[in-house]
């Protein structure tokens, strides 16, 4: 049986490393054949994973020398954290590893959507078309304002990457501490006169009960017309109908949904969505680039090394 089981895709590099270090198993299909992965995990010491596999109750059971979960990526949802603990396995997040992609997917998004249509001119442009005054309607990103909720280690390289951009940063975090070194450099707001005050809102925090819907109807109307959404945190922190109806309406000028609530997406959230111009949505990639991949799996093979105490 496996030492190293990993579930999910990996940097192949840095999985080779495991591989020829470790007897280690590697499918990046894994976290789809349940049973397969179970039996794999009876002799595992660590399993490598990213937001698809489900660490619950019945995978520990499955794994009873299992030492380390090491995540690569940051969110937990995925993973019975209180679960690991109370069995003496260590959850490691990569922390930080993919927070510049994180942080150009946001900038860029807000880009394009403040904008306007001016990216998508091509098909005109090659039909002879040449509505200058259509296509040159857009917005700069400098002197408007970024509100970044969720202050912690991704919203923190957004912050400074908008101001490097010009824009103003407001942000606010339920969480850090009022002493945090991190709010020098930022205006630090309460979650309304964020949503009313910012140009473009990118979201950065967990999905907790505390969170679900945070943006939803009442939050929409609170928006100035016209301003811009990024949801690059998680799936249900955005009232997907409400969102859908604020496009419509022009109150919200754009949005960017790397995550949903149900990924991939069903039929009545394609509904929801269809025929929406000023909408970017992408398949939970906003982190994932070919660099932050290797960072990442540099990050968890280094946790399974230390846990495991084998020197590289």
């Amino acid at each position: 049986m496996a030492d190293v089981v990993i579930s999910e895709f990996m940097d192949e590099s840095t999985a080779a490393e495991l591989i020829a270090e470790y007897d280690a198993h590697w499918d990046p299909e894994l976290w789809g054949k349940r049973d397969e992965l179970l039996a794999l995990l009876a002799d595992a010491r660590a399993i490598i994973v990213r937001n698809a596999t489900q660490v619950n109750a019945e995978l520990l059971d499955a794994a009873p020398e299992l030492k380390v979960v090491a995540r690569m990526g940051v969110g937990l949802d995925n993973i019975d954290v209180g679960a690991c603990k109370a069995r003496g396995v260590e959850v490691c997040p990569a922390i930080g590893a993919n927070a510049l992609s994180v942080a150009e997917y946001v900038i860029a998004t807000a880009m394009i959507l403040l904008r306007g249509p001016a990216y998508f001119a091509t098909q005109d442009v090659l039909a002879g078309k040449w509505d200058r005054p259509r296509f040159g309607s857009g917005l700069e990103l400098a002197g408007r304002t970024m509100g970044v909720i969720g202050f912690g280690s991704i919203g923190q390289v957004v912050g400074a990457r908008a101001r490097a951009m010009g824009m103003d940063v407001i942000a606010y975090d339920a969480l850090l501490p009022d002493d945090a070194a991190a709010w020098n450099d930022v205006r630090r707001v309460d979650l309304d006169s964020l949503i009313a005050q910012s140009d473009v809102i990118t979201l950065h925090c967990p999905r907790i009960p505390e969170t679900i819907d945070l943006i939803d109807a009442r939050r929409f109307d609170q928006m100035k017309r016209g301003a811009v959404l990024i949801n690059s945190a998680r799936g249900g922190v955005v009232n997907e109908a409400a969102c859908a109806a604020a496009l419509r309406s022009g109150r919200l000028g754009g949005a960017a949904l790397d995550t949903l609530n149900i990924e991939p997406i069903d039929e009545a959230t394609c509904a929801l969505f269809q025929g929406l111009e000023n909408l970017i949505l992408t398949p939970h990639i906003a982190g994932v680039t070919q660099d932050s991949n290797r960072r990442i799996a540099e990050v968890a093979a280094g946790n399974v090394r230390r846990v495991l105490k084998v020197p590289r």
